[in-house]
């Protein structure tokens, strides 16, 4: 089979893996409730655990960062015998790409889903390991000084090009471009949410059940 032919259908599957709506289903399976009618209308982990606890959404989260990161790994289950490393690296990327768009996009759930932070960290785990630490331990910070979940998704991925390129000395420039794009992407999925940073009206991380708030 013609090299192209493997690389589309990597490009495919890793958006079809990022399309499995694990909010979605789990929220309709165990809870009978479809959790974009609560809350943000978000299809993400943070809302499940607002809107089901801690025992939806732990178990939604851990799924949707093993999504990006197996994504990514496709490339090392088709034949890739012809291509450089490089080459490889900017495959890589392309599945990196597909399975974000497939978790914000899923073809599974009408198009609507989450806001791809988690999808993007089991990127980050299988592309930038060490970055994702420091980007992590950003994110933890922000969340215990403001509880504000958006917040410190946004400072974390605005952050993490300056941390891979400057902190890490990244050289390759399809992963200086990947993070470059994970800056621009998270803000654009969370405009709402800086909308209501804004203005005053995001509210705060509380740690209970709760059919009714709003997602950070």
């Amino acid at each position: 089979m013609p090299l192209i032919y493997y690389l589309l259908t990597e490009v495919l599957l890793a958006y079809l893996i990022g399309s499995i709506p694990t909010a979605v289903w789990v929220g309709k399976l165990f809870y009978k409730v479809d959790v974009r009618e609560y809350g943000s209308g978000n299809a993400g982990a943070t809302n499940v655990i607002r809107v089901l606890g801690y025992k939806a959404g732990i178990p939604v989260m851990l799924f949707d960062i093993f999504k990006g990161w197996f994504a990514v790994q496709l490339v090392r289950i088709f034949p890739h015998s012809s291509l450089t490393p490089d080459a490889m690296t900017y495959v890589m990327i392309a599945l990196a790409v597909a399975v974000f768009l497939g978790h914000v996009f899923p073809l599974f759930a009408r198009f609507r889903g989450g806001k791809g932070v988690g999808t993007l960290a089991g990127v980050g785990i299988a592309l930038y390991p060490c970055a994702l630490l420091v980007v992590l331990g950003i994110f933890i910070v922000v969340l215990a000084i403001t509880r504000y979940v958006s917040l410190s998704s946004l400072t974390g991925s605005l952050a993490f090009p300056f941390i891979v390129i400057f902190l890490f000395g990244e050289s390759n420039p399809g992963l200086i471009i990947l993070s470059i794009l994970v800056a621009v992407l998270i803000p654009v999925t969370h405009r709402k949410n800086i909308l209501r940073l804004i203005k005053g009206e995001e509210n705060k991380f509380i740690f209970k059940k709760s059919k009714n708030q709003q997602e950070e």
